[in-house]
């Protein structure tokens, strides 16, 4: 279910959300397989009616699930946001929604939150890669069984000059 504030109850006070709403509700496609958003998202928001808009201030926590660019290994991506979150226009052009009197914020916190995706996702700021910028592979031959190292693309990448 959607985040919904009936903007009638707010011209006699400001609204105090906490809760969860499920990954599925905030429709996050990143389209980027490092980057997966599958936990449900925690807030704790205050709403408040100003003329012509609503505000929205409070915390926002979502747990990523991220796989590293540099190493491929699966870790934990902790977003959390605070302060301002959205500022909701209820006239002009760019106006909310509104429908039988409330208005869904789900769209414009799926918009911040993606503001705040990481841009390449790293499990540790000192992560050096896959080892070495090699690939081994076990090759049998016969009963002997030696591992041969086969360069990756990568090493030859790197050989290039410019």
């Amino acid at each position: 279910m959607p985040l919904l504030v009936n903007i009638r109850h707010l011209e006699t006070h400001s609204l105090e959300l906490k809760g969860e709403l499920a990954a599925a509700e905030l429709e996050i496609d990143s389209r980027d397989e490092m980057i997966r958003a599958v936990r449900p998202l925690k807030y704790d928001l205050s709403v408040e009616k100003l003329p012509g808009s609503i505000l929205v201030q409070g915390r926002l926590r979502l747990t990523l699930d991220c796989r590293c660019v540099r190493c491929l290994e699966a870790f934990e991506y902790k977003l959390e946001m605070q302060g301002p979150i959205c500022h909701l226009e209820l006239q002009g052009d760019e106006k909310a929604e509104v429908v039988n009197d409330c208005v869904d914020l789900t769209p414009c916190l799926r918009e911040d939150i993606l503001l705040e995706f990481p841009r390449h996702p790293v499990c540790k700021p000192g992560c050096r890669g896959l080892a070495g910028g090699r690939v081994d592979r076990t090759k049998s031959a016969g009963a002997a069984g030696k591992a041969e190292a086969v360069a990756s693309a990568w090493n030859e990448l790197n050989k290039l000059r410019f």
